[in-house]
């Protein structure tokens, strides 16, 4: 089984926090002959890598792990002793999805090795609905074989509504709503100003207090509190950052903006193009860079160059904050670019990551050549 098989198994996401959500589809997995597993163990260790010193989730999909692609109890174990404490620390939750008498079998079975602090974290979700409390279930691409089994689960389930009833459509957004609406929404409603309140307010104040912050936008947020400002938003109310003493509060307000935006801060248009910066050498990457910056709406560029201004800024206080522009790139560049269909698989996140990386560390030289009227910086 290649590389490019591996990251067949996984995608990405992020849930309601903010957080990085990467998902494991068992169905997936091709009969256990034809997988190395201890270059499959290897593949995940090194994708996770890349991402673990941030505050994550995983979401397993139980469905299709049947005998023919079972993995062995032996490779389960050396597995888990693997992933020591750089991966367990920052994982948030693990959701366990469809899961079977195996599970729970295996679970009893591993429980001496597996430290209570860690079992606090496992949750258990029969149904694919119970994923709409913890994260953003609609972005996820879950693999059809799961959404089908899921169909059959909840046709057995008793008194379970037919399947004719539909979830009431979204309302319109309120005259001072900030999130979730298209910047052009957000323009039109304040008389032209073309960097959004929440963006304005959030880097203002992680500017004034938060630069030197070590782990800044690694971190999570109370939920709860999360919820309370985008409310106060968009009801067009007054927020002070101060009431909540967490510096990590506007850092996960500012991501949350961004990716509950309709459509991607660098547009669904790009997505293709930025892909392909893996491809391009190193000495001109830069300006292929700046070639896709071009072609991208006016608005979008004005507050996509005010946001690497700001990360700029933080780079350049990486001794301190230990946020270089590698590790911005690993937290923003989901954030800023995702297929207008599903979500980004974990191979695409190398492309993505790069192209956000050279936005921030060559900031001056890929935001020199294009300016307009009204454009601000922080």
């Amino acid at each position: 089984m290649s590389e490019v098989d591996f990251e067949q198994l996984a995608e990405i996401g992020d849930d309601n926090s903010g957080r990085m959500v990467i998902t494991f589809s068992c169905c997936r997995m091709p009969p256990s002959y034809q997988i190395d597993h201890v270059r499959l163990l290897e593949y995940l260790k090194f994708t996770l890598d890349r991402y673990v010193e941030n505050d994550y989730i995983v979401v397993y999909f139980h469905y299709g792990l049947n005998s023919r692609n079972k993995p062995s109890l032996s490779w389960l174990q050396s597995a888990y002793k693997e992933f020591d404490r750089k991966y367990k620390k920052n994982l948030k939750a693990l959701y366990v999805v469809h899961p079977t008498n195996f599970i729970k079998v295996l679970w009893n079975i591993f429980k001496p090795l597996i430290s209570h602090k860690f079992g606090k974290k496992v949750s258990y979700l029969n149904y694919l609905s119970d994923l709409r409390d913890h994260l953003k279930y609609d972005q996820l691409n879950i693999p059809q074989e799961v959404k089908w089994h899921d169909e059959k689960l909840l046709s057995k389930q008793k008194g379970h509504p037919p399947r004719s009833a539909k979830i009431p459509p979204p309302r319109p957004p309120l005259p001072m709503q900030q999130f979730g609406v298209s910047l052009q929404y957000l323009k039109d409603k304040s008389q032209g100003e073309l960097i959004p309140t929440v963006v304005k307010q959030s880097v203002s104040y992680l500017k004034l207090k938060g630069l030197r912050t070590e782990g800044l936008f690694r971190r999570s947020a109370s939920v709860q509190t999360i919820r309370e400002i985008q409310k106060l938003y968009n009801l067009g109310r007054p927020v002070n950052f101060d009431v909540y003493g967490d510096i990590h509060v506007p850092a996960v307000i500012l991501k949350t903006f961004l990716r509950e935006l309709p459509e991607p801060l660098l547009t669904f248009e790009s997505y293709e193009k930025i892909l392909g910066i893996t491809s391009v050498e190193s000495i001109l990457r830069a300006t292929y860079c700046k070639e896709i910056l071009y072609k991208i709406p006016a608005h979008n560029y004005a507050i996509l160059k005010y946001l690497m201004c700001f990360l700029n800024m933080v780079h350049r206080e990486s001794i301190t904050n230990k946020m270089t522009s590698f590790n911005l790139a690993c937290v923003f560049g989901l954030n800023l670019v995702w297929p207008s269909e599903g979500t980004l698989s974990l191979g695409a996140l190398v492309p993505v990551n790069m192209f956000a990386e050279l936005l921030i560390e060559f900031y001056e030289n890929i935001f020199s050549s294009r300016s307009f009227t009204g454009e601000a910086l922080p």
